[in-house]
């Protein structure tokens, strides 16, 4: 079995819904990453990528359903790299990363392009088609923006409850508190900030120019907010309940955000066709599943599947990249690993970044290796909770260790 190893990783500033990313089509988002990954290769001959995979999560809309291929074709690599798009909701470019670290473990493939792109901002209304002809009855749009869309009646009402509501059932559950929340959401935001004044995402970030002459270059995550503190997040009116046990706001949850990320994956062979050494390699993954109005907590069981099939203990693990797409689901995900704390999200996470679903997978596999590839230390893992119960993770090694 080859072993598969992360040679680059990338991706955009994240841009708020409505915001600087908005006037980008997803697939020109994608194609960009591309491009710009494919330049960072000083010895890449592109025809010698062996497939490319993508993560996306809507696809109704100008993703065209296989944005992946679609990427590849507006970026100008050759038409014989074969593309596949992965949706495993807010998991898909991570799923992706998984699945070709199968590809090149196998000898199926040497060299892996990898992304994940999501614009919720564009993310369209869909009219359902009818049961019958002509009726006289009105239709309804679904925005496919997030969540979940067209039901099946079939479903039980407590499994397709929204997001929020299903977060405050979770931290219902696992007795966390507004205040908990709004501390862990602020440190989110203050970390975050340190980090970009800092320069770490320097080699991380590639800037985006504008959609048109009128713009400008869109340079750095959009939602960022240094000046948050548990104080001010505090003021903000819930959303998803009223009253006394209503604790889910917009400043403790993840915003809706547009942007791409893109990562080469290969075995040792892709390294020479790239020319780049590598950052770390794939050490094992894990998947699980529970209810799935409890999906914030399905990436405990995951990660504890990928720590233990790496033959690691949590004592092992020097850094974390757990998506926030709540501060209630990950502080239930990091009080049940019981791990320091500071080692999750030290360069700031979704809540202060942003979440554009199809891009996060590969954002937080990207800023574990770099993270550890800074601190010389050895094992990290990228964690994300996912829509409809489910969760992924995986352990990385920094091939560079020093500690």
């Amino acid at each position: 079995m080859q072993q598969a190893y992360l040679y680059d990783a990338i991706r955009t500033p994240f841009g708020k819904i409505g915001g600087a990313l908005s006037s980008h089509r997803p697939d020109d988002l994608a194609a960009h990453v591309v491009r710009e990954l494919v330049a960072r290769a000083p010895k890449l001959e592109t025809s010698s990528i062996d497939e490319s995979i993508f993560g996306n999560a809507n696809g109704a809309g100008e993703e065209n359903r296989n944005v992946a291929r679609m990427a590849t074709l507006l970026a100008g690599l050759p038409t014989s790299i074969p593309g596949t798009t992965m949706n495993r909701l807010c998991g898909s470019s991570l799923d992706a990363s998984i699945a070709a670290s199968r590809q090149i473990a196998t000898g199926d493939a040497d060299l892996v392009l990898l992304g994940g792109v999501e614009s919720m901002s564009r993310a369209p209304w869909v009219l359902p088609k009818t049961e019958r002809p002509f009726p006289m009855s009105n239709l309804e749009l679904a925005n496919t923006t997030l969540g979940w869309r067209l039901v099946n009646p079939a479903m039980p009402g407590e499994w397709t409850v929204s997001l929020g509501e299903a977060t405050e059932q979770l931290r219902e559950k696992h007795n966390i508190s507004r205040e908990d929340q709004d501390e862990f959401s602020a440190a989110s935001h203050q970390l975050a900030a340190a980090a970009w004044g800092a320069g770490k995402y320097e080699n991380l970030v590639v800037p985006v120019p504008p959609a048109n002459k009128r713009g400008t270059e869109f340079t750095r995550d959009e939602t960022i907010r240094a000046d948050s503190t548990a104080q001010t997040l505090s003021k903000l009116r819930t959303v998803f309940r009223t009253g006394e046990n209503a604790t889910v706001t917009a400043g403790n949850a993840s915003p809706m955000s547009d942007g791409a990320s893109a990562a080469f994956l290969g075995s040792e062979k892709g390294g020479e066709l790239l020319g780049l050494d590598p950052i770390a390699r794939i050490v094992s993954n894990g998947a699980s599943a529970l209810d799935p109005q409890f999906f914030g907590f399905a990436p405990v069981e995951a990660a504890n599947k990928a720590v233990a099939k790496a033959g690691l203990k949590w004592s092992d693990i020097a850094a974390v990249e757990l998506n926030e797409a709540f501060a209630a689901q990950s502080l239930a995900c990091i009080r049940a690993w019981d791990i320091d704390p500071t080692i999750v999200n030290a360069w700031g996470g979704a809540i202060s970044i942003g979440h554009p679903l199809g891009a996060s997978g590969l954002r937080i596999l990207g800023t574990v290796a770099r993270r550890l590839a800074e601190s010389g230390e050895r094992y990290g893992v990228a964690a994300i909770c996912i829509g409809v119960g489910q969760g992924l993770a995986v352990v990385v090694e920094n091939v560079n260790a020093t500690k």
